[in-house]
C-alpha cells in the first residue's frame, strides 16, 4: 500500500510541480533520507524483535564529534573514523547488556542514554562547531560517481544488504520469532540475550556510520546534528510496515517509509506551503500507520 500512495504522490506532484521530477531534486530526496535509511536499518532489526532504541540521534552527533576531534588532533582519517565507529557500537553495547542482561525496559534505557550522550556530546564540544576537516574525509559525504553522491551510493548499497540479510539469512531471521513470542524462541533454542545485544551494538554502529557521513557532507561537527532523529526513524520504519507489537517489519518497508516523508518534505517546500505543517504532515502519517497496524492485529486476533 504505501508503494501505491508513493506512486500516486510522484505523479500527483509530477503534474503539480514539473520541476519534482528534476534530477537535482530527486537527488536532494535520496540524500535527506539517506542517513535515516542508514539508521533504519538497525532500528526495523530492534522493531521486529520487540525493542527500539532512542538514542540513536544522541549517537549520531556524539560519534560524529568524536571522530571530527580525532581528526583535528591530526589522526589519520581511517583510524578516526574506527574511533568514531566504535563510539556507536559502546553504545549500542551498554544498550543491549542493560535490556537484556540487568532486564531494564527498552523505553526507559535508551531515554536515559540519549540524554546522556546528547550531555556528552556538549561536553566533548564544549558547545562549538567543530570545523576545519580535511578534504580527504570531506569527500566522503561531498564527492559523487556519475552524479550520485557517497552518502546517497552508501545508503542503497546498505538497505539492499540489510534486507537482504533481513530475509534470507538464518541469524537476523530468529529475530522475528523473538518479536513474536519470546518465550518461544528461547525454548527452540535462540540465544536470546545475545541476540539482542548484537541487534542494540549494530543500531550503535550504524547510528555512529550516519553520523561520521553527515559530519563529512557538512564539513563540520554541528552540535546540533542527530537531534530528534530518532522519532523519524522510528516513524520511518513503523510507516514501512513494522509494527510496535515486534515480528513484523522488513528493510525495504522502512526505506519506502523514509521515502515517503521525504516526499512529504519536498512536495511541502516545493507547493510553497508553510515548513511548521512538515512536522504535522509526518505525525499524521505515522498516527495513520499505527492505527492500520493496530486494526489489523485485531482483525487477525478476531480471525
Amino acid at each position: 500500500m504505501i508503494l501505491y500512495i508513493i506512486v500516486l504522490g510522484v505523479v500527483a506532484m509530477s503534474y503539480a510541480v514539473p520541476q519534482f521530477m528534476s534530477r537535482q531534486n530527486i537527488s536532494a530526496i535520496l540524500l535527506s533520507m539517506s542517513d535515516q535509511s542508514i539508521i533504519a536499518i538497525g532500528m526495523t532489526i530492534l522493531l521486529i524483535s520487540g525493542g527500539f532504541d532512542l538514542s540513536v540521534g544522541s549517537t549520531v552527533g556524539l560519534s560524529g564529534a568524536v571522530t571530527a576531534i580525532w581528526l583535528t588532533s591530526g589522526m589519520p582519517v581511517a583510524a578516526a573514523i574506527m574511533m568514531g565507529l566504535a563510539v556507536g557500537a559502546l553504545i549500542g553495547l551498554v544498550n543491549g547488556l542493560l535490556i537484556a542482561e540487568v532486564g531494564i525496559n527498552p523505553f526507559v534505557t535508551t531515554l536515559g542514554m540519549m540524554i546522556l550522550v546528547r550531555g556528552m556530546h556538549m561536553v566533548v564540544t564544549s558547545g562549538q562547531n567543530i570545523s576545519g576537516l580535511t578534504k580527504s574525509f570531506t569527500a566522503l559525504g561531498q564527492s559523487s560517481v556519475m552524479g550520485i553522491q557517497y552518502p546517497i551510493i552508501i545508503s542503497l548499497i546498505l538497505v539492499f544488504a540489510g534486507d537482504f540479510a533481513l530475509r534470507r539469512s538464518r541469524f537476523f531471521r530468529q529475530n522475528y520469532y523473538i518479536g513474536g513470542n519470546e518465550k518461544a524462541a528461547i525454548l527452540s533454542g535462540i540465544n536470546v540475550k545475545r541476540l539482542k545485544i548484537f541487534n542494540y551494538m549494530l543500531t550503535g554502529f550504524l547510528a555512529a556510520l550516519a553520523g561520521i557521513i553527515i559530519t563529512a557532507r557538512l564539513g563540520s561537527a554541528s552540535t546540533t546534528a542527530g537531534k530528534g532523529l530518532e522519532l523519524r526513524v522510528i516513524s520511518a520504519v513503523i510507516i514501512g510496515g513494522a509494527s510496535l507489537r515486534g515480528g513484523v517489519g522488513t528493510v525495504a518497508g522502512a526505506f519506502l517509509g523514509a521515502s515517503l516523508m521525504s516526499i512529504i518534505i519536498s512536495s511541502i517546500n516545493l507547493l510553497g506551503i508553510d515548513i511548521y505543517w512538515i512536522d504535522f504532515a509526518i505525525g499524521a502519517a505515522l498516527l495513520v500507520a499505527v492505527i492500520i497496524d493496530t486494526i489489523s492485529k485485531k482483525g487477525n486476533e478476531l480471525r
